[in-house]
């Protein structure tokens, strides 16, 4: 009698402590407590006893450790020094690196005009407010053309001595949220904050629930976000009080956690901000995860967005009084001689920047990383909002048998190669062979191993391909852009085009209004 009374109390007690567990859960997801990574319950979390502890300088900002992602370890990171003389002889701006724009903007210079960095070149027929302006001074040599008379590319041969336009006068300390935005869309500054949903150049009469920056970039080869700020510490922080006047939210800093070291001193110093520590694989320095963990978007809600590159340049508005796009490029990969940071303008020439620097294998240059960048040649142009020039050889060789022959260490979210599980931190030479052809669109749960955030891509993208507009809307759309879900194309094992599929599904959610 005494052992099933204590058996029955037992059990009893067991159900109390589990209905109160569940309700100290629910609580902590209605509230939003749940996201920031603190174990709301009465029973230890095993996985966290066992995971790496909490950086010490993280302090008691949020912080978030991501467990789903991964890491692809590529040959040809740069190594940390700068190369400080400006590079480059031609820069552009590409009216097609801007979603929803018209195909044909409105010019406002021609051919051979003479232009300063930060004088207008064209606007938006659709939204005549927003001025696109250009990044360098210089003589207007080329106005490109492409389909049906679309303005494809601006281009224009720098100045040796840069030359700055005069901005309109403006007074911080006086001037209303309108007046900024009306400084903003004349500098030309405000193209370089992006809006999610649908990563367009926001509205001027739009206001942000909440502005995200991520300080650090995850993808395979990125650039480090540290040298970017590096003697610009002052612009970075007037960019960031700048934004402040911009949202009647918050301005959210994701800042790196991955390693033992602090990030830059301005990034986990910086003032007015909401500071949120990332940990985990790629993809956590993308800030579309970052806003999933700290705010989510849903509809109807419109949250704005910024690299470290474009706070820079609008800080240097108020901190020197001209438009300056100045940054630093990483030019990354396997095929560079020597892997490097140098310093160039907005929409570099990748010719210019790259030359004398590749090996002499057959190659395939990318603007941007190598999960979401855009194929280039030498004669093409760094697009608008990058930071990265990628380099790595042409994958136009037949495998036959594929994975049924051993083979070397090849990068894959597969334990299939033994390899890849002995040697998982060997920097492997990579190249664009998807060592397949497309497939059928089947059910394997790899997206949701890769992507931490709570959304189920495949039922998202099989939505997008039915033209299912409700659906899509309750699966996640609204969060997405394609660098989200690069990384779990990289992992389909269907060769599905995901980031073109959600494109498509961005375009016509953004298209019905």
């Amino acid at each position: 009698m005494i052992t099933l009374a204590l058996v029955a109390a037992l059990f009893l007690l067991g159900v109390i402590l589990q209905v109160a567990d569940n309700m100290l859960r629910i609580e902590a997801k209605e509230t939003g407590a749940d996201k920031t990574g603190v174990n709301y319950s009465i029973f230890p979390n095993f996985g966290d006893m066992f995971s790496p502890k909490t950086p010490p300088f993280v302090g008691n900002a949020p912080y978030f450790h991501l467990k789903r992602g991964f890491d692809i370890p590529v040959e040809g990171v740069p190594h940390s020094e700068v190369e400080e003389a400006p590079r480059g002889n031609t820069f552009a701006i590409q009216p097609p690196n801007f979603i929803g724009m018209s195909p044909i903007p409105k010019m406002e210079v021609a051919v051979g005009d003479e232009v300063k960095a930060g004088d207008h070149l064209f606007f938006d027929k659709k939204r005549p407010a927003i001025h696109y302006v250009a990044p360098v001074s210089g003589e207007v040599i080329s106005i490109d053309r492409g389909a049906k008379r679309s303005i494809a590319r601006v281009d224009i041969l720098a100045d040796k001595e840069q030359k700055h336009r005069e901005l309109p006068s403006f007074d911080e300390a006086e001037g209303s949220r309108e007046d900024l935005v009306n400084f903003l869309l004349d500098t030309g500054a405000w193209t370089l904050i992006r809006q999610r949903p649908f990563d367009v150049v926001p509205e001027p009469t739009d206001q942000p629930k909440a502005i995200f920056v991520s300080t650090f970039d995850s993808a395979p080869l990125a650039p480090n976000l540290n040298l970017a700020v590096r003697g610009q510490e002052a612009a970075f922080q007037k960019g960031l009080d700048i934004l402040n006047k911009l949202t009647e939210g918050t301005v959210h800093l994701g800042l790196d956690a991955r390693g033992d070291e602090m990030p830059a001193a301005v990034y986990s110093e910086a003032q007015n901000v909401q500071l949120n520590w990332f940990n985990g694989p790629h993809p956590s320095g993308n800030v579309g995860v970052q806003i999933h963990h700290v705010d989510p978007i849903n509809a109807g809600e419109k949250v704005w967005t910024l690299s470290v590159h474009d706070v820079l340049v609008i800080g240097r508005l108020f901190t020197e009084g001209r438009y300056n796009t100045s940054r630093v490029v990483a030019l990354s990969g396997s095929e560079f001689k020597a892997p490097r940071y140098v310093r160039t303008y907005q929409g570099a020439k990748i010719g210019d920047l790259v030359k004398e620097e590749l090996t002499d294998t057959k190659i395939r240059l990318i603007s941007g990383d190598l999960l979401s960048g855009v194929q280039k040649n030498e004669e093409a142009f760094l697009d608008f909002y990058d930071d990265q020039v990628t380099s790595v050889e042409e994958g136009d060789h037949y495998d036959m048998f594929g994975w049924l022959v051993p083979s070397g260490i090849r990068p894959s979210v597969s334990r299939t190669y033994a390899t890849n599980v002995i040697f998982s931190d060997t920097k492997i030479k990579v190249d664009t062979n998807t060592h397949g052809e497309k497939r059928a669109f089947v059910v394997t749960g790899q997206y949701e191993e890769v992507l931490p955030m709570d959304i189920y891509p495949q039922h998202l993208m099989k939505a997008i391909m039915a033209n299912d507009f409700e659906r899509m809307e309750g699966l996640g759309l609204y969060e997405l852009t394609e660098e989200d879900l690069a990384l779990c194309e990289f992992a389909c094992t269907s060769k599905q085009p995901l980031q073109a599929i959600l494109r498509e599904g961005l375009e016509e959610m953004r298209l019905q209004g």
